[in-house]
């Protein structure tokens, strides 16, 4: 199974990047796992809210093809328990070949990335910086592939 990852924006913290880092390379048994960042050029960035969701948004979809089961992380998403997580990932695994997670930039999606996802997921009900949720994801993607191998990572 192939997980793309796509940020939103550049991490600014060494810490996270570490973190990531190693989760990602962990990935790497249990999938193929590729991440894209996708950055605002500066001609297009505003003081608009809309108007940098809109541009965000514009440049996601460029990189998303037809065919993509689109996920977004999102806090209006489903949330689930690890363990329901790695149901979740087990039976996509079934029904998609790839997987495509995008996490927003600081003020969420546009209504046409919205359009496009095939389904949202919460992380948590906490607001966390769209930084932080990388290293998060990644390590809750881990834990998800190491339950479904049963796998002594995630206790009870």
């Amino acid at each position: 199974m192939k997980i793309t990852l796509i940020q939103i924006g550049k991490t600014h913290f060494n810490f996270v990047d570490e973190g990531f880092d190693v989760f990602a390379k962990r990935l790497k048994h249990y999938c193929k796992f590729e991440t894209v960042l996708i950055e605002l050029p500066t001609k297009l960035k505003s003081s608009d809210i809309e108007q940098i969701k809109k541009n965000e948004g514009e440049l996601l979809l460029k990189r998303i093809a037809s065919t993509d089961y689109l996920i977004l992380l999102d806090e209006n998403g489903k949330e689930f328990h690890s363990k329901d997580f790695a149901g979740f990932i087990e039976k996509q695994s079934i029904h998609q070949s790839s997987l495509t997670f995008v996490i927003g930039g600081a003020y969420g999606f546009s209504k046409e990335v919205y359009e496009r996802a095939n389904t949202k997921i919460s992380l948590s009900k906490m607001t966390f910086s769209h930084q932080l949720i990388r290293l998060i994801f990644a390590e809750q993607l881990y834990r998800a592939f190491t339950i479904i191998k049963g796998e002594p990572y995630h206790h009870e």
